[in-house]
């Protein structure tokens, strides 16, 4: 057995006793580890707290993997030869009775009733049968939102947007009233520009730009286009006003309204507010985007609508709600409208995703350990309170619980047998069956492949072809750390809940692997609160994490109030302590 060796700096080559990192005379990455964790989070004792890490590698050990799309009746027909293929999907329509399917040769079918020529086949047709829609094939669909009409609108790969469908409000963006049968280019106002996300009403639809402007069209009764008037907008035109010299980066609409995060966390909504769905403390309509001010200091990175409710995801994975709330879809504990956003009580859990559409009441989230709650209209029960489920995605619930069984955004699914050759890749990782290596930590084994090794990391090609040992001894890093870094080098991705990827970064800046110290860095971004934010800023700046760093810091500055209260504050290095407080007053964080 070759036992690995530390030794206090990295190395590029290493010798038959060789190091995998060294210990700092500052902070371990296992103290800043336990410093990073906020002391109230160590005591849950709700139902969430009770899933360990264990239940994160549970949860996500099949992170590519999001749901069974034969939990949708309208596959049912499908061989499962052809459900095999399936790569990504969408289900929607009045009754849940139309869908769109792409292959892994990216191929585009549809299938249902097809009402107003949804189905973009070039007839108004029913098929239970799946067509092929040949002018979509190849163009590689990166955004899909549909209204009631219904009409569709997609984002491809290359910025270009169409929409086919109902038209009776120009909601497909062509300038007339004419229902399209086919996918048609959206061109006026769009055709120098590239577009990212799609987001649709009942009779409208919105596009984000990759410059971070919004344009709309179609029904505009309530404003929700955001014109300044109620006229209908036959063609896109940007939604300028409040938005003009901002940066939009995430939209979404509701059956007569429209939201946008800004890419400061500020957020905004115009349109219907007779239930109080934008969030602005009164019932009036809005021509123009308004900033919902009763969120000024917190920081939106994700917004979702339903039918006229809306939910918003901060930074800090807590997660608010206003709107209507006859079904309890606000999680608030009972069914009283809220004009302003309200706290949902999610048991100290931190959030990941929100997930809601515009055609239900039915509202759901995820949490960081992989868990998945609902509430609101869940197979006409009202459930007033976020429910823990067994689900592993928010897609499950929209299609077990929500009515219509819609899915509220654009589906990935993996096939079961068809295996790409990352796909196989990723089987084998830690299969004891065919590995010719294996590592021992924490007295436990990881099966390995050596040319895999060799191939993907410098560090390993240099190791191994100095030893011919079939076992290699870790003591310098933890069993759950060192089996996510092996992981990586299989899939490009990390499988690592954030609280437990510091100990990672300090791997990846030794073994100067670029790209895994970036993914350490975006996967603490989601960890990171007013407790722990001084500590991780601490690790950014021992390991070298330039961009983790910046976000570290401005997070900071966002929540100086709170931050400056904390113990890890109070204990800050004293050179850390003084260029923070050189760069946030130059950064005007002391103006009053």
């Amino acid at each position: 057995m070759l036992t690995v060796e530390t030794r206090d700096k990295p190395c590029r080559r290493f010798s038959r006793k060789t190091c995998v990192t060294g210990q700092s005379p500052k902070l371990s990455a296992k103290v800043l580890l336990s410093k990073a964790l906020n002391p109230e989070q160590q005591h849950w004792t709700s139902s969430f707290a009770k899933k360990s890490t264990e239940n994160f590698w549970k949860n996500n050990s099949k992170l590519s993997s999001m749901l069974d799309v034969g939990k949708w009746p309208v596959f049912a027909l499908l061989p499962p030869e052809e459900l095999r293929l399936i790569r990504q999907a969408c289900v929607f329509g009045s009754a849940a009775n139309e869908a769109f399917y792409v292959t892994v040769n990216d191929e585009v079918f549809a299938l249902g009733t097809n009402c107003s020529g949804c189905l973009g086949l070039g007839d108004l047709q029913s098929t239970i049968e799946p067509r092929r829609i040949d002018v979509l094939c190849g163009k590689k669909i990166v955004s899909l939102s549909y209204g009631t009409g219904p009409h569709v609108a997609i984002a491809t790969a290359d910025g270009e947007v169409f929409a086919w469908g109902h038209n009776g409000y120009s909601q497909l963006g062509n300038g007339t009233t004419n229902h399209g049968l086919t996918p048609a280019l959206v061109s006026t106002n769009l055709l120098s520009k590239r577009v990212t996300e799609v987001a649709c009403g009942s009779h409208h639809t919105i596009a984000l730009t990759t410059d971070g402007e919004v344009y709309a069209w179609g029904y505009n009764n309530s404003g929700q286009v955001g014109s300044g008037s109620t006229a209908n907008q036959p063609t896109p035109r940007r939604v300028s006003s409040c938005l003009q010299n901002k940066v939009v980066v995430n939209v979404a609409c509701g059956q007569l309204c429209s939201m946008a995060v800004l890419d400061n966390g500020e957020i905004y909504g115009w349109g219907y507010n007779c239930n109080g769905q934008l969030g602005l403390g009164n019932n009036g309509n809005q021509q123009t985007p308004c900033r919902i001010a009763a969120l000024q200091g917190v920081n939106i990175v994700q917004v979702a609508c339903g039918y006229a409710h809306t939910l918003a995801l901060t930074d800090e994975g807590m997660v608010y709600a206003w709107g209507a709330n006859s079904y309890g879809q606000l999680g608030t504990g009972n069914k009283s409208n809220q004009a302003l956003p309200t706290l949902i009580n999610t048991d100290k859990e931190r959030m990941v995703e929100v997930a809601a559409c515009h055609t239900s009441h039915t509202s759901a989230a995820k949490t960081q350990s992989g868990q998945v709650v609902m509430w609101g209209q869940c197979r006409g029960q009202a459930v007033a309170s976020p429910h823990l489920t067994h689900f592993g995605s928010t897609d499950d619930v929209f299609a077990c619980f929500a009515t219509p069984a819609v899915t509220w955004h654009l589906l990935s699914v993996d096939g079961d047998d068809y295996l790409t050759v990352a796909q196989s890749l990723k089987k084998e990782f830690d299969s004891p069956e065919i590995s010719d290596l294996k590592f021992l930590v924490d007295g436990k084994c990881i099966h390995v492949h050596k040319a895999l090794l060799k191939i993907r990391c410098e560090h390993f090609r240099a190791l191994l072809n100095e030893t011919e040992e079939e076992t290699i001894e870790i003591h310098q890093f933890s069993y759950l750390v060192y089996r996510a870094f092996l992981e990586y080098l299989y899939t490009d991705t990390i499988n690592l809940p954030p609280e437990d990827a510091i100990g990672l970064l300090d791997l990846a800046t030794f073994y100067r692997e670029t790209r895994l110290k970036r993914l350490c860095q975006e996967t603490i971004k989601r960890g990171i609160s007013e407790e722990n934010a001084i500590t991780l800023l601490s690790a950014a700046v021992k390991y070298e994490a330039r961009d983790l760093e910046e976000f570290c810091f401005k997070f900071c500055i966002n929540h100086l109030t709170a931050v400056t209260q904390t113990q890890a504050f109070a204990d800050m290095d004293h050179d850390l302590l003084k260029n923070f407080i050189s760069k946030a007053s130059r950064y005007g964080a002391f103006k009053n």
